[in-house]
């Protein structure tokens, strides 16, 4: 089995191939010998047949030797109304009847086969006997000859061991050449694959020019190359991204640590601890958002819990300084399965981005539509231009109106909460407004049956 598991694919199919050939060539043959051996049994009974018809011959013209001369079968005898024998063949003379065998009165012939005949020890016969009518008494004419053999001959085993064997190998061969051009596109696709690196991923795998389950395959390659190629090209731009926004405060507390302690007399020591720490409030959230985003680009499983919607929005709105003025419109009894922190954590995210932007008030509201519950966030600010809505939700993108509004913001909040959308089987999209940013969170609505 291990030898078999080494096999390549084509050497196994080859095999498959050339053995289930060689039994159909067997069960050809084997059909074969049993027809031609009934023909061949078939024409030496007639022979036997004629042979007892010609002795038949000799006695009707009163010819009839004691000593047969030579005859075209084995062996014949010719036994009297009273059992005598008459006449036979050389070999047969002065030996026993050859068989006991005799056709019925209403019959004319009668035939078996027998085995270590008087003379012919050790051989089996095949037996005719024919009855010759005289108005005297009827006699019986034996022929026998030795029965064909299961091969019939020699030459035909010849014949069909070798047309088998050429058919076998013809059928390897074919099998062998005919496998390996069909998988020459999969090998092609190997080839490729083991030349594409992390530093070349614009390459793919060639096509096969038939529509076939190879192009279907290449096909699918070339789009997880696709999709892998777009991942790397993310992680690199997010880590530039991190980097340079990581290095900012890094930088400028290092300038202030730097100068203070070249004019170590002249600095605000506390004016100074009051600037390091902004920046490393600005530094933390970098990196408690980096965290998150690298939980949720690892494909972290999600933890489902049943979520009512409206009691998240009203629990979150209670913990929050209420800087704005929130208003709700909350329709009970909309339920989501999903994540309650991460849930917790989009929401937060909306609410920042809304009262950052809203000139007085906040709106929040609760909804179901046929199949998704439905989350809007809405302010009365400026709002977000139809092509720029997109862009706000890519990773560490701050539009000029927000980086006026907070100078500590990391650019991730909005990108966090698409994301943890989009595990929820989810969408967040910004759509038309009469004023501000109306941001829409549609989740698969989770329906709760009653019991009983």
């Amino acid at each position: 089995m291990r030898l078999w598991r080494d096999w390549s694919v084509r050497t196994r199919l080859t095999w498959v191939a050339s053995v289930v050939m060689a039994l159909a060539c067997a069960g050809v043959s084997v059909l074969v010998f049993l027809g031609v051996r009934d023909l061949a049994m078939s024409e030496r009974r007639q022979q036997i047949v004629l042979a007892d018809l010609h002795v038949g011959r000799l006695i009707r013209l009163g010819r009839l030797p004691p000593v047969l001369p030579p005859q075209k079968v084995a062996a014949v005898q010719v036994v009297d109304d009273t059992g005598r024998i008459v006449s036979s063949t050389r070999q047969l003379v002065g030996k026993p009847l050859m068989a006991d065998i005799a056709p019925p009165d209403e019959h004319g012939e009668s035939h078996g086969v027998k085995c270590s005949l008087p003379g012919h020890k050790g051989t089996c016969m095949n037996v005719v006997v024919t009855r010759y009518y005289r108005k005297e008494g009827d006699w019986l004419i034996y022929g026998a000859d030795p029965v064909v053999p299961w091969y019939v001959n020699s030459a035909l085993v010849a014949i069909l061991g070798i047309g088998s064997l050429f058919v076998v190998t013809a059928t390897a061969l074919g099998m062998y050449r005919i496998v390996g051009r069909a998988l020459a596109p999969v090998d092609s696709v190997r080839r490729e694959l083991t030349e594409i690196t992390a530093s070349d991923l614009s390459r793919r795998v060639p096509l096969s020019l038939h529509r076939d389950e190879i192009r279907n395959l290449a096909e699918t390659v070339n789009e997880t190359l696709d999709r892998l190629q777009q991942a790397v090209e993310r992680q690199r731009r997010f880590a530039s991204d991190a980097g340079h926004d990581l290095r900012s405060p890094i930088t400028a507390m290092r300038a202030q640590v730097e100068d203070a302690l070249m004019h170590p007399e002249d600095t605000d020591w506390v004016k100074t601890s009051e600037s390091l720490v902004v920046s490393l409030d600005r530094l933390q959230a970098i990196v408690t958002d980096l965290l998150v985003i690298a939980r949720l680009d690892s494909g972290e499983k999600v933890t489902r819990d049943y979520v009512n919607v409206a009691e998240l929005v009203r629990t979150e709105v209670g913990r929050r300084f209420r800087g704005k003025r929130i208003a709700l419109d909350l329709q009970h009894g909309v339920v989501v399965s999903g994540d309650r922190l991460q849930l917790v954590r989009l929401l937060t995210n909306l609410l920042d981005n809304a009262e950052r932007h809203a000139m007085s008030t906040v709106t929040i509201s609760v909804r179901r539509d046929v199949h998704h519950a439905v989350l809007e966030v809405i302010d009365d600010g400026e709002g977000i231009a139809p092509e720029q809505r997109e862009i706000v939700f890519q990773r560490f993108t701050r539009l000029a109106a927000g980086r006026e509004k907070d100078k500590q913001g990391t650019g991730l909040g909005l990108a966090i909460a698409r994301d943890i959308a989009e595990q929820h089987g989810g969408s967040l999209t910004i759509e038309d407004s009469p004023k501000g940013a109306r941001f829409v969170l549609r989740a698969p609505l989770l329906t709760v049956r009653s019991p009983g």
